[in-house]
């Protein structure tokens, strides 16, 4: 299986896809449309996370330029009645911090602004990914401490998620100490969904 691509970019064939040449191979990947968007001019370097999706007639690359990006469109696809092509639909209209957000706090609305999601797919993907996504617990309960600090607490949950530890310390940093963990985790996920 490929993991990752790293090469230059060579073409966007269609809308949602880029070609990497890797060693004189040329790869085709489905990425999601803000990254084919955000990509340099033909030449440049690229770096992609990939998921390689096997299937009876095809072997099919969908590349990422974040690992939570990939970790997400697996969780996406482990759900009941989707495919890789609406989880490529959702990741092309929410970061991983904006699914995340929308999954702790119920918000069905934010998957129906995806194309192709209803009010019964949104309703089942809360449900499916709060267990995929490997959550903190938010509202249903106490969430279980772990005996550090509700910083510290925030920053495992976040950590949990894939943020890396700049991130994660760029996102707590104006969240005040004395609100509880399951509000450090929202603010800090809605302020990673704004710098992505």
């Amino acid at each position: 299986m490929i993991g990752s691509l790293r090469g230059t970019f060579l073409d966007r064939p269609t809308e949602g896809e880029v070609v990497v040449e890797v060693a004189g191979v040329g790869y085709r990947a489905a990425v999601p449309t803000s990254l084919a968007a955000s990509l340099g001019p033909p030449g440049s370097a690229v770096f992609l996370y990939v998921h390689t999706h096997v299937r009876e007639d095809a072997i099919v690359l969908y590349g990422f330029a974040h690992a939570d990006e990939r970790r997400c469109f697996e969780a996406l696809l482990g759900a009941h009645g989707v495919g890789p092509s609406l989880a490529l639909a959702i990741l092309s209209s929410l970061s991983p911090a904006t699914l995340s957000t929308a999954v702790l706090e119920d918000d069905a609305d934010t998957l129906c602004q995806v194309p192709g999601v209803g009010k019964k797919t949104a309703a089942r993907l809360l449900l499916e990914l709060k267990a995929r996504l490997d959550l903190p617990t938010l509202g249903g309960g106490p969430p279980t401490p772990t005996g550090g600090s509700p910083r510290g607490d925030a920053r495992d949950a976040l950590a949990g998620l894939g943020y890396a530890p700049d991130e994660i310390r760029t996102a707590l940093d104006g969240v005040d100490d004395d609100v509880p963990v399951e509000e450090m985790v929202r603010t800090a996920l809605r302020e990673l969904a704004r710098n992505r």
